[in-house]
């Protein structure tokens, strides 16, 4: 909501004084988001003069139409002689009124004027358009005629020589505010003063305290079919309009420095009467109007052309405007095209001019519900469906209507009917009970009863009672609904910054759960190891899971949708964390990062068919344990994992030789650094899984309970994976799932024990068939040398002719060391003997060259 300061005076009498930055800071202390002060006309300075032109010659010669003009600026010039000005616009004609600058004045931006010769002749000035005076937009040329880009051309009745920076209003400062969705009223100069004057605790000017008529049975007839979707209709008629009539200039510029164009003189009113008292109003040519004005739902098939040009599909649930032909408008969205205002226009061969005479102005009020769900449902969103969504004042709409028809009476010379048509549902006011020290315990400060009723009325209130408060909401605070909402009002008004400063003090003996500090440990320990932690939207489009070519029963698929989905492309709730992470990764790669280790820890959302439909849970109290126990038992399996992906060289090249490019075996050592932090040691086996490689596949699998369990996958992706998503070659990934790990794991892990009796390696190369896995021979290996083996390594796999097809070599480097002693050459070689010989037996080793 823009509001000029201005315009914001007319209502209350802030000091003489007061800037806008000083009007910011009192409404930022009283809860509202002014985001900037933007000041108008800094830098300008007059001579700044209303000019009419008295005559116009043509120069030739030149690339572009150049015009050599005489301007009347009255004794502006100290004078009284016409002013000789070059001009290329051309949207300006002899006898029309224009803005002229004069020399020694001053425009935006720096831009001083002077008598220079310019074409062959001398400018003594400049005649000016919107952009040169820093205005937003042109002010449409009178009597209906078009004013493409160019030359600002004032009404005919402002004399030559009046003051333009008065008259065009071009000082003045504008307060941007973000509105808040509980802040409604608001988005109106009436809601914006009435916070203002509560700030500086001074009297309001209400700009709806009008004298409004009774309604009678002469209005225009008007059917509600929904009342609850419409509780308030009020219809005025005027008719007699001039439909050469013009916005006058103070109306446009308040218009345009509030954000909106200007575009015919009824239009402007209804906008302008939106701004000033937040009532969003819509204004019918009684002309194209067949018969009684309905508000109903659309009906199956029906259809509406909205003012936008648009035709639409209208819902069963979309709340219409109707008349005998069907719908005319989107109740507080927008009207139809086909009982618009019609713009003045001019006979080519009488020059009569002809358009609206008369005019029906709507004033309701619609469910914020429906009217939000209907400028939704068609993408639609209007200055009136912003209001109406977020609370309209139901008691504003007589005096909305009211100030519309004044103003047609007194700018467009129509005549008010005596017709007034109002219809209202029942409604009782909303009350609240409140005890008066509720704020006080809300906020830990001792306000007091008075205090606390004097802020409630200065809000609108009316408050009875002494111990327990009565208070009668206002009609223009729907966001009122409970006593915390009151408390809230109470204490933003004594002011946010008066709240002391106090730290809670938490129960001893509370901490890190397990669970979270696996999380906490597996997300240092793979920063430490160079990857960088990615967080990512839990959504996915189903189209990736297709990409990653996963099969049709494949768990994966099973995707939880959500009702109302940030975007429309990614609807559901992720099942593995790989789609984010290698979204990541693609953009980054994109962006001439190349060489990418990205990880992420968060939640997967697994769908088992068996979830019971979510409870509705109360909201005036709260729930019972056994209504959270219903909700929860309503969610997905939520599993907690962890995934990383690699891309690029794992070392980059350099003078000391060529980079290492990131493999399938990275990716396995990220799960090895994971299963780590959780006590665990990992089992690799080959494994086929999408969108994994099949012949770079690992599975991952711990013990629990004596069984082994898959707990993640790690590898090279699939190249039609990588292709498919735009992904560089060779790009692996890892993912695996914490929960299972931490079932698999010893709790907290004990630091090593580190020992000063020296360490004695021995290598063995065993020979096994193709089929046996290192993971086999490395566990009988383990099993074998007993206590004494401190680790081992694969360092080596050879197949040749000489081992015999089928056959391959797997060398390991074995380190014994005891913690108390230096071991003797015969322990050492009977722990090495040992493991050679559970290896024979297990996995069928013979040792190489023996």
């Amino acid at each position: 909501m823009r509001v000029p300061l201005s315009w914001l005076r007319e209502y209350v009498d802030l000091p003489a004084g007061e800037t806008g930055r000083d009007v910011q800071a009192k409404l930022v202390a009283a809860g509202l988001e002014v985001e900037t002060v933007e000041q108008l006309g800094t830098g300008l300075k007059g001579p700044l003069v209303v000019g009419q032109v008295l005559a116009i010659e043509e120069l030739e010669g030149f690339r572009k139409p150049i015009r050599y003009c005489q301007v009347d600026v009255g004794r502006a010039n100290g004078t009284g002689e016409p002013q000789n000005i070059v001009c290329g616009a051309r949207n300006f004609r002899v006898g029309d009124k224009v803005v002229v600058v004069l020399p020694g004045a001053e425009l935006p931006g720096g831009f001083a004027i002077s008598a220079r010769k310019t074409y062959g002749k001398v400018s003594e000035g400049m005649i000016c358009s919107a952009s040169e005076l820093g205005m937003s937009d042109e002010l449409p040329r009178p009597g209906g005629r078009e004013a493409p880009p160019g030359i600002i051309v004032l009404p005919p009745e402002h004399e030559a020589g009046t003051d333009a920076i008065e008259l065009l209003e071009l000082v003045d400062e504008v307060l941007d505010i973000a509105v808040t969705p509980d802040r409604g009223y608001c988005l109106s100069m009436r809601g914006v003063a009435r916070e203002t004057a509560t700030a500086y605790e001074l009297p309001l000017r209400d700009p709806a305290l009008l004298d409004v008529p009774a309604p009678n049975s002469h209005g225009y007839p008007v059917k509600v079919a929904d009342p609850i979707g419409c509780d308030r209709f009020t219809a005025r008629t005027v008719t007699g309009l001039d439909p050469e009539a013009h916005s006058p200039i103070w109306l446009q510029r308040r218009l345009q420095k509030a954000g909106m164009r200007p575009v015919s003189l009824a239009v402007d009113i209804t906008n302008y009467v939106m701004l000033e008292l937040g009532q969003p109003l819509h204004a019918y040519d009684r002309s194209r109007i067949n018969g009684a004005i309905g508000v109903r739902r659309a009906e199956p098939g029906e259809k509406l052309t909205t003012l936008d040009g648009t035709q639409r599909a209208l819902d069963p649930e979309d709340l219409v405007i109707t008349d005998e032909s069907g719908p005319i408008g989107l109740a507080g969205v927008m009207g139809g095209a086909n009982t618009e205002i019609a713009d003045a226009t001019a006979d080519a061969e009488t020059g009569q001019v002809t358009g609206t005479t008369e005019v029906v102005i709507e004033a309701a009020h619609f469910a914020p519900v429906s009217v939000a769900r209907t400028a939704r449902r068609h993408k639609l969103s209007s200055e009136a469906s912003r209001r109406f969504e977020r609370g309209v004042d139901p008691q504003a709409a007589s005096a909305a209507a009211q100030r519309t028809v004044d103003l047609l009476v007194l700018l467009a010379g129509g005549t008010a009917e005596v017709g007034v048509t109002e219809i209202i549902a029942p409604s009782a006011p909303h009350t609240i009970t409140l005890p008066a020290d509720h704020p006080d315990k809300v906020a830990g400060v001792p306000y007091g009863r008075e205090t606390v009723v004097r802020r409630l009325q200065q809000i609108g209130c009316d408050v009875y009672g002494a111990d327990d408060l009565t208070v009668t909401v206002p009609s223009w605070r729907p966001d009122l609904t409970d006593p915390n909402d009151l408390a809230e009002e109470v204490i933003r008004l004594e002011g946010y910054e008066n709240l002391p400063a106090t730290l809670p003090q938490p129960p001893a003996g509370r901490g890190l759960t397990e669970r979270q500090r696996l999380h906490r440990r597996v997300g240092r320990a793979l920063a430490g190891a160079g990857y960088v932690e990615a967080l990512n939207y839990p959504f996915l489009g189903e189209e990736i899971l297709d990409q990653f070519g996963l099969a049709a029963d494949d768990p994966r698929r099973d995707v939880v949708r959500l009702v109302n989905p940030l975007s429309d492309a990614e609807p559901a709730l992720r099942t593995t964390l790989l789609p984010g992470l290698l979204g990541a990764l693609r953009r980054n790669d994109g962006r001439g990062a190349h060489d990418l280790a990205l990880f992420e820890t968060g939640l997967v959302f697994r769908a088992t068919g068996d979830e019971p439909a979510a409870v509705t849970l109360p909201v005036d109290r709260r729930p019972t344990d056994e209504q959270i126990a219903a909700l929860d038992a309503a969610l997905p399996h939520q599993p907690r994992r962890v995934a990383v992906v690699l891309a690029g060289d794992r070392e980059q090249a350099g003078w000391w030789g060529k980079g290492t490019p990131v493999s399938w075996a990275d990716a396995i050592e990220a799960g090895r650094i994971v299963a780590r932090e959780a006590g665990v040691e990992l089992i690799v086996r080959q494994d086929q899984q999408d969108p994994w490689h099949p012949g770079r596949c690992a599975a991952l699998l711990a013990v629990v309970d004596g069984e082994e369990i898959l707990v993640g996958n790690a590898g090279e992706l699939h190249p039609r994976v990588t292709k498919a998503l735009g992904l560089p070659e060779r790009t692996c990934a890892m993912e695996l799932e914490l929960d299972r790990l931490e079932r698999a794991g010893t709790g907290r892990v004990a630091a090593p024990h580190v020992s000063t009796f020296p360490v004695a390696t021995q290598d063995v190369a065993l020979v096994v068939d193709a089929s046996v896995s290192a993971a086999d021979v490395e566990t009988a290996l383990r099993e074998g040398a007993g206590e004494l083996l401190e680790s081992l390594r694969l360092f080596d796999v050879f197949t040749g002719e000489q081992l015999g097809e089928g056959r391959k070599s797997l060398a390991y480097a074995l380190r014994f060391r005891a913690p108390d002693r230096t071991l003797t050459a015969e322990e050492i070689a009977a722990s090495r003997d040992a493991a050679v010989s559970a290896a024979a037996d297990r996995t069928g080793a013979t040792l190489r060259g023996a």
